[in-house]
């Protein structure tokens, strides 16, 4: 009898590490410092795609208190080496942890102040 398991099955969806840099506006409870407007955070998400990367990123944003505003995307890895970035070593380890955990790292946390 042949075996009722389909031989060809879909492939495994391959998870990539999208750089994020998301805006964000004040919330109470959003952790920026006193007299901050907003701040951008560099992140660095795991996702099939840059859709889901952005997607994950911004649930788990609001979901920490803070008021996503607009994402930029800068591509994966490879992307951004075939445009000439530059990649120190400790934004590829936190790359990699990105991937490895299946997460969203927030790299840095820029604040927006007013000038007066």
């Amino acid at each position: 009898m042949s075996d009722t398991k389909k031989s060809k099955s879909k492939p495994a969806s391959r998870q990539q590490v999208f750089t994020l840099m998301v805006q964000i506006g004040r919330k109470a409870g959003d952790g920026l410092p006193d007299g901050a407007t907003g701040a951008a955070l560099m992140c660095f998400a795991s996702g099939v795609d840059e859709a889901e990367a952005v997607r994950e990123t911004v649930a788990l944003l609001k979901q920490a208190d803070t008021a996503p505003l607009d994402v930029t995307g800068y591509g994966t890895l490879d992307e951004r080496l075939a445009e000439g970035h530059e990649i120190e070593g400790e934004e590829r380890a936190l790359m990699q942890r990105a991937l490895d955990e299946n997460a969203v790292i927030v790299a840095q946390v820029t604040p927006f102040f007013d000038k007066d």
